[in-house]
């Protein structure tokens, strides 16, 4: 994806996804950033998906379904990696950390004892609207 693409403004149903998304309302998420990414026809769809993948990862995780969040996790990794650190606004980089760290603390845990992970872990998806210029 081209740089161009990141100095765009955010769709705003992606904006409403991520505001959901940090509630913890993942299921909801979902629903809105599929929404901007069908509205979408750039590249930044891809990073629309990439979000919305996480946020399944996580209510998967939620609802204590280790294969779902360890397969959605393998799916989702692709659509952010290309992007830059920062994407209209969006800490893609910070996103793709926290999303690491969360899988590295559930593959320690294992099937078994996912009632034991720590879903403080589950970050919310920093972004700033004032990078939008």
């Amino acid at each position: 994806p081209g740089i161009n693409n990141c100095q765009s403004p955010l769709h705003p149903q992606a904006l409403h996804g991520m505001e959901l998304f940090n509630q913890g309302r993942y299921f909801e998420a979902h629903e809105a950033l599929e929404a901007a990414w069908r509205a979408e026809t750039g590249p930044v769809r891809d990073l629309y998906r990439g979000i919305l993948q996480v946020g399944v990862v996580y209510l998967h995780i939620t609802q204590y379904n280790y294969s779902g969040a360890i397969k959605v996790y393998q799916r989702c990794r692709k659509w952010l990696l290309p992007w830059p650190e920062t994407c209209r606004g969006v800490e893609v980089g910070q996103l793709r950390q926290d999303l690491e760290t969360v899988v590295a603390a559930l593959q320690r845990l294992g099937p078994l004892h996912m009632l034991e992970f720590d879903t403080s872990l589950l970050k919310p998806v920093h972004y700033q609207l004032g990078d939008q210029l």
